[in-house]
């Protein structure tokens, strides 16, 4: 990965007097506006920005654009956009004020703080110069909750930190985001921490009064054009790579992680290269004063907008453990690693994969992926269930102001996860990192339901309603079904006999209603009601019930969604 510093940073400095384009940082994961963004590309239907949107998160710039194009279009036509889509597109441009052309005179504050602070009414602290723009602003997540199986103990949240993020000249874009916290989860996170010795979305961690953890949460990015169409990040954070709630190729479950990202826009065509750094399972992933181990991952994606209302894309990584250096073959930029990984002897875990998104009539869109880590035809058709047969699928659809209630969004998905997927003969080349998932959280040999409803009445009401429903195959102690995919898939129980799900099952439930009042911009005033329930063939049902009130201020929120 040193060479892939040395290369960026020198390519960055030969570059930098022909990045005539502007250089914008990233909405942060779990941003307010990505549900409006949503809204926007199904009714804008073919608006070619948004279509292609499949990596996220998404450019700040291009955010504005498309809010400003729909802006013009609502003032056009009037009928674009409602009274709460239009308060929403005033707030992402509030929000992100240095892409804004023109007039910024509505976003100042009223009174600022000591004339320093809150000149505007988005950002705490805000430089706006010629070519130098800079935007600091606090970062508290607090959460209180009471849990029906452990009335002994008050389960919490506490999060503090800072924000910020940058541009010189419009050329070179950075952010950071840091936090501190402190957390005791509902007893299945407990004993999702204890089980793979991973607090899920964060990596290095320590006990905090026994049953909570203590962690620090550290992300940032700096970005640079090389090019008219070529974008480079470099950073340590997260990405997602879907149109889902979960995806099947990248997700945002777990830690953030080393990497290289290398964006080409042209045309209709959008084409992605990330190499990234990712570290082993471990049992002594905390131990401390010890070195861990590396492995890497180098990945594709190329999207396509085949038609105004049709986008379809192609997708592939390869996961490889050497002894702490990166595999150069695989700086190959052009897609099909497969070749490059059969020339080294096929010994690395490939997955290649496909994914499509329609949007229809202005109220509808339809996704879908395939992820295929191996598959044999021949047995494919036998029905005998072969292990080798491994692959993913996600069909979802969203349904916006749904029976034409204005600002009513349903959403449903349904994932199938073969056995044995993601998984590998070496375990250090699973599709892994720092013991958590890289795609879906819950591993392999599951079939998953999700139904989402959301709502928002007023600009400063929201209220949700999120299912999820699974059916997962259970490994014992003396067998190997799939479902774990940190086990090296030799240790399979057998060669066939696998459907989906396989082994001794689990059907889990989790429901969440959540209500969230904005009484300040990005101040947010919580209420929320969890219900999970779990029955195996192996243990007793399980149920939790977990009632949350909290305040949540320039951050996502917070989800137990597993």
């Amino acid at each position: 990965m040193q060479f892939i510093v040395k290369t960026i940073t020198g390519l960055a400095i030969l570059s930098a007097p022909l990045a005539v384009q502007a250089q914008s940082t990233f909405l942060p994961q779990g941003s307010k506006h990505q549900p409006f963004l949503n809204r926007l590309e199904i009714k804008l239907q073919r608006n070619l920005d948004l279509n292609v949107s499949t990596i996220k998160p998404f450019s700040r710039r291009t955010a504005v654009e498309v809010a400003e194009y729909a802006d013009s279009l609502q003032t056009a036509t009037g009928n674009l956009l409602n009274k709460v889509d239009r308060a929403n597109l005033q707030s992402l441009l509030l929000n992100n004020s240095e892409w804004v052309e023109g007039d910024r005179s509505a976003f100042a504050s009223k009174k600022s703080l000591w004339n320093t602070f809150y000149k505007t009414k988005a950002n705490f602290f805000e430089v706006d110069e010629n070519d130098f723009f800079l935007a600091v602003n606090p970062v508290l997540q607090l959460q209180l909750s009471s849990e029906s199986d452990d009335s002994d103990k008050t389960l919490f949240l506490n999060t503090r930190g800072v924000t910020l993020r940058g541009m010189i000249a419009k050329r070179l874009g950075f952010s950071a985001y840091v936090t501190e916290n402190q957390e005791r989860g509902p007893l299945f996170l407990q004993d999702r921490i204890n089980q793979f010795n991973a607090v899920p979305g964060v990596g290095f961690y320590k006990k905090y009064k026994t049953t909570g953890v203590d962690y620090l949460d550290a992300r940032g990015s700096i970005n640079f054009t090389a090019a008219k169409y070529l974008d480079f990040q470099f950073g340590y954070d997260k990405l997602f790579i879907g149109n889902g709630y979960r995806s099947l190729f990248l997700s945002d479950y777990g830690n953030s992680y080393l990497f290289l990202k290398i964006n080409t826009k042209i045309w209709k065509f959008n084409y992605m290269n990330l190499f990234m750094e990712l570290t082993p399972q471990t049992i002594r992933i905390n131990a401390g004063n010890k070195l861990l181990d590396k492995k890497y991952v180098a990945m594709h994606h190329l999207s396509l907008q085949a038609t105004r209302w049709l986008n379809v894309g192609v997708f592939e990584a390869i996961s490889f453990g050497r002894t702490n250096h990166f595999d150069f073959t695989y700086l190959n930029p052009i897609i099909f690693l497969r070749a490059s990984e059969q020339q080294n002897g096929s010994a690395d875990n490939a997955i290649v994969g496909f994914d499509a998104k329609a949007n229809v009539a202005k109220k509808l869109q339809f996704y879908g992926q395939f992820a295929l880590d191996e598959l044999v035809i021949k047995e494919f058709t036998s029905s005998k269930g072969w292990w080798g047969n491994k692959f993913a699928l996600q069909l979802g659809g969203k349904y916006i102001d749904a029976f034409g209630v204005p600002n009513l969004d349903i959403q449903g998905e349904m994932n199938f996860i073969r056995p044995f997927t993601y998984s590998h003969y070496d375990s250090v080349a699973n599709y892994t990192h720092y013991n958590q998932p890289l795609a879906h959280p819950m591993g392999a040999n599951v079939v998953e339901a999700i139904g989402i409803v959301r709502y928002q009445p007023h600009p400063k009401w929201t209220a949700s309603a999120r299912v999820i429903a699974w059916k997962q195959g259970t490994d014992t102690a003396n067998a190997n079904f799939g479902s774990d995919i940190f086990k090296g898939n030799e240790t399979r129980s057998a060669d066939y006999g696998y459907k989906l799900p396989s082994g001794p099952k689990t059907n889990g439930l989790n429901a969440q209603l959540l209500l969230s009042y904005e009484w300040k911009e990005n101040l947010f005033l919580e209420g929320a009601a969890l219900l999970r329930r779990l029955s195996s063939d192996l243990a007793p049902t399980n149920n939790n019930s977990v009632i949350t009130v909290g305040v949540r201020w320039n951050m996502f929120r917070r989800e137990y969604d597993y």
